[in-house]
């Protein structure tokens, strides 16, 4: 276990250094209490994004040792600053109509006008996060091709429509549009541009993905450095945009513990880094092959939290349940692996 954690651990200290030198340099407040919402935070986020892990997993395992050690070094950079900070502020900056810089030094330097600036775009964000996330749990159970079933009655009747081959996209676009015409009037467009931004970024992902496994690319060497012709890219990058879906939630959630950006960010990465220690341990132990339900529990967890993404974006809905949601359904996956496991042998 040290093995795979030490990277966060090391990676713990320095944000709680950094996180308690910030708080004394802004003179925001107690320097004790920001150390606790970091704490808080990181726990969070691996609350929420533990189904993440196992998702993320399923295609490192296919992806070459280099690769995956660049998951964990260039993807946590990313995920810092790409997907905790620069990701929001740039969704802000987009949906308020206001300018990057302005977006930034607000978030620097005015958290509770950011924070207000978040809220107002807080339906579109969720909307692309649901988008991608709903489509990523419908490809995974609409396909007549799968003949491994946890949930059986309804998983053997999804595989079966997986004949149709644009249901998936069909029912988005429905969710999306009784989602828009839910919410309040001034939502509505963004709703269903930031909806429809979210099929059409997985569709690109996707395809991508499929093409190279198409022409057998998944089984050459991915050392080649960053190229659309290398698999491994592709799915690094399918990677960062799941995680982007999933940390959407954290990060609108964390404001109702912190306004200061910084402080967010440190907790929310903290907790990341141990959800991709986690994932590179998942896939040298194989333990995706021994228990063979936890990628449904986790595929299940995900078509939840989408739902639960639609939802809050015409009505809020607590991180707690969202957060205990995922992590049931990883647990009754694990319980029911641990049986089968037992008939087989």
């Amino acid at each position: 276990m040290l093995k795979y954690f030490t990277g966060s651990y090391i990676f713990t200290v320095a944000g709680f250094i950094l996180a308690y030198l910030w708080t004394l340099h802004t003179h925001t407040g107690n320097p004790l209490a920001s150390l606790f919402i970091v704490f808080v935070l990181s726990i969070l986020e691996v609350s929420l994004s533990f189904d993440n892990a196992v998702i993320n997993a399923g295609k490192l395992e296919k992806m070459s040792p280099l690769w995956q050690h660049r998951f964990l070094t260039w993807g946590i950079l990313i995920a810092v600053f790409g997907m905790r900070f620069l990701f929001p502020v740039c969704i802000v900056s987009i949906f308020a109509k206001v300018g990057l810089i302005d977006v930034i030094n607000m978030a620097l330097n005015d958290a509770d006008k950011y924070a207000h600036y978040l809220h107002i775009s807080h339906p579109p964000i969720i909307t692309f996060g649901g988008a991608f996330l709903i489509m990523l749990f419908f490809s995974y159970f609409f396909n007549h091709e799968k003949n491994v079933h946890w949930i059986k009655t309804i998983e053997e009747k999804m595989s079966a429509l997986g004949h149709f081959k644009s249901i998936g996209i069909t029912i988005t676009l429905i969710l999306i549009y009784i989602t828009q015409h839910l919410a309040h009037v001034d939502d509505k467009y963004e709703i269903l541009t930031a909806g429809i931004a979210g099929i059409v970024t997985y569709l690109i992902i996707d395809g991508f993905s499929h093409m190279l496994e198409h022409h057998n690319v998944q089984n050459t060497s991915c050392s080649s450095g960053f190229s659309l012709k290398n698999s491994c890219f592709i799915n690094f990058l399918y990677l960062e945009l799941i995680d982007a879906s999933f940390s959407l939630d954290g990060v609108l959630g964390a404001f109702a513990l912190s306004k200061d950006i910084v402080i967010i960010t440190i907790g929310l990465s903290i907790g990341a880094m141990f959800v991709r220690s986690l994932t590179i341990m998942l896939v040298e132990k194989k333990t995706l092959k021994q228990y063979k339900y936890l990628e449904h529990g986790a595929h299940w967890a995900i078509g939840a939290l989408a739902a639960i993404m639609f939802i809050s974006a015409v009505h809020e809905v607590s991180e707690i349940i969202t957060g205990l949601i995922g992590f049931v359904f990883i647990i009754l996956a694990f319980i029911s692996s641990l049986k089968e496991n037992k008939k087989a042998n």
